[in-house]
């Protein structure tokens, strides 16, 4: 311990550098793994979070929402299905709206039953109760989608009160509302008074006691050959485009889980070699092997420490902030985890370090050859 930080404490310029080094790496990975879960969220949330335990789409829909149209036969099927309890409509839209005063595209969601389709993580006020009554996402309040505010769809003029919150319920990356069923086919005829009845988009399916999400899914999908079954958590990472984005984000991660222990690894090898003479000397004066690569680990972990700890401080403040239309928010998970992984991957990497000190032959004080390769 005393070799280690006397060491840290004359060379300091060396070591702030390489802590500013991981310091900024482990910054870069916690606001990619931030951006990464924001993006998904504001695209796929209101899947992800509303309460139906299954959605069925249609086949031809490609697990797009949007894309997805449930024709009376299928539904009809669906709801016959063995293991079927409760089944709903899910209609889904995106309209311009005038909100906070300015015009802006919306996403509405329309349910027909609270459990079937409904935000499962209210944060404040409620659920519609009453045609014209919608639940917006609470990221989005600043926007004009406060509990109280009115948002009104154009052209038709039909007026949504927002009466309550939810968290991540967007969808497309669009600020967006659920409402009723009924109030998805007035806002569906008020932006064209000629237009049908719209057929829903989506059936939201609640198994029977007694029966497991995977078996009523495996049920519908035999019922009808155009229904297309998934459990809530699939349905919202098989939605087009969410694949494609995890990937490029791992790729990214990979090499930054690459970067970090290479930057490690490589200083403290430099170092022990540029202070071989020095080692060699210790170790012949009666300083045992172990007590220099004690010194050596206790310096890795204090750099990584220190790195780890500058890189949360300064992604904190940024993690909280909006990119865009997109909510950021801290992530605890993801730094407990990359913090743990760093510093496993920091120490790791100082073994081969650790490998040549230990190779210190005190014979050579008096040749000066130093450590060994």
């Amino acid at each position: 311990m005393f070799l280690a930080f006397r060491e840290m404490r004359r060379t300091k310029v060396r070591f702030g550098l390489v802590m500013a080094a991981v310091g900024l790496l482990v910054f870069l990975i916690l606001i990619q793994q931030t951006l990464q879960n924001g993006l998904l969220t504001a695209f796929v949330g209101a899947i992800r979070n509303q309460s139906s335990p299954v959605l069925v789409y249609s086949v031809d829909g490609r697990r797009n929402l949007q894309g997805s149209v449930i024709t009376p036969p299928v539904e009809a099927a669906i709801a016959s299905a063995d293991g079927v309890g409760r089944a709903g409509r899910i209609g889904q839209g995106t309209f311009t709206a005038e909100i906070g005063g300015d015009q802006s595209d919306v996403a509405l969601l329309g349910y027909e039953s609270d459990g079937l389709g409904s935000p499962a993580t209210l944060t404040a006020g409620r659920l519609p109760e009453t045609d014209g009554e919608a639940v917006a996402n609470e990221a989005d309040a600043e926007l004009g989608l406060a509990i109280g505010d009115t948002v009104t769809l154009e052209p038709g003029g039909l007026e949504l009160t927002v009466v309550g919150q939810a968290r991540d319920i967007t969808l497309q990356a669009t600020p967006t509302l659920f409402t009723t069923y009924d109030t998805y086919v007035a806002a569906v005829r008020s932006v064209n008074p000629d237009a049908r009845d719209p057929l829903p988009n989506a059936i939201a399916v609640e198994p029977a006691p007694g029966t497991s999400e995977a078996q009523v899914v495996e049920s519908i999908n035999a019922a009808d050959p155009d229904a297309d079954a998934l459990p809530r958590a699939e349905a919202a990472d098989e939605t087009p485009g969410v694949a494609q984005v995890r990937q490029s984000f791992q790729v990214i991660f990979l090499l930054y889980a690459l970067v970090v222990p290479l930057v490690t690894g490589l200083f403290f090898l430099i170092i022990t070699f540029q202070k071989a003479g020095a080692l060699t000397l210790l170790h012949a004066v009666g300083a045992p092997s172990r007590r220099l690569v004690t010194a050596l680990l206790v310096q890795v972990v204090v750099v990584m420490v220190a790195g780890i700890a500058l890189g949360t401080a300064l992604y904190a403040p940024l993690s909280v902030q909006r990119v865009g239309s997109i909510p950021l928010r801290f992530e605890t998970g993801a730094v407990v985890f990359w913090s743990a992984l760093l510093l496993v991957l920091g120490v790791l990497s100082s073994l081969f370090s650790a490998r040549r000190v230990l190779r210190i032959d005190p014979v050579e004080a008096t040749t000066g050859a130093g450590v060994s390769m």
